[in-house]
């Protein structure tokens, strides 16, 4: 693969090639999701009534390669908005060739652009090949995640 690599915003008639690499984003994670979820999230995702919540492709020669989402929300430490960069996956094929980055450095761009500059982020801690990346262009923080016992 070497062709560049462009970011553009999801669009209605994106939902099949969307849900693809959801799907395999998923997969990695072990996790399943409703049919009813999917939709939920797409139609939050392209919806222009839901600022807050955003979705980018990635596209090499026509195709859909990888996605991300983000989400931009209040903050106690400040006055402006930061982004959350919820899901970023690369198709495996993929990988290695800018792709992953080109959908960061897009979310970057946009977060400045909305006025919400601060992004973060997480992964798990054993996602090392990913970790390689965002050591390059993320500073890891020493905080740690817990969650409501479900």
């Amino acid at each position: 693969m070497t062709a560049l690599v462009t970011v553009r915003p999801l669009t209605a008639q994106d939902y099949d090639a969307w849900a693809t690499l959801w799907h395999g984003y998923l997969t990695y994670y072990e996790t399943t999701l409703d049919a009813q979820i999917y939709r939920s999230t797409f139609e939050r995702l392209c919806d222009a009534a839901e600022p807050t919540m955003q979705g980018r492709l990635a596209i090499v020669d026509g195709v859909p390669v990888g996605l991300v989402h983000y989400i931009l929300h209040r903050h106690c430490w400040r006055t402006e908005d930061v982004t959350y960069l919820q899901d970023l996956f690369t198709a495996p094929a993929a990988r290695g060739h800018g792709v992953a980055r080109a959908l960061i450095e897009t979310v970057y761009v946009e977060a400045d652009a909305l006025g919400a500059p601060a992004v973060y982020w997480m992964t798990q801690d054993f996602n090392a090949t990913a970790r390689r990346l965002y050591d390059r262009i993320g500073t890891c923080t020493p905080f740690i995640k817990y969650q409501r016992p479900q």
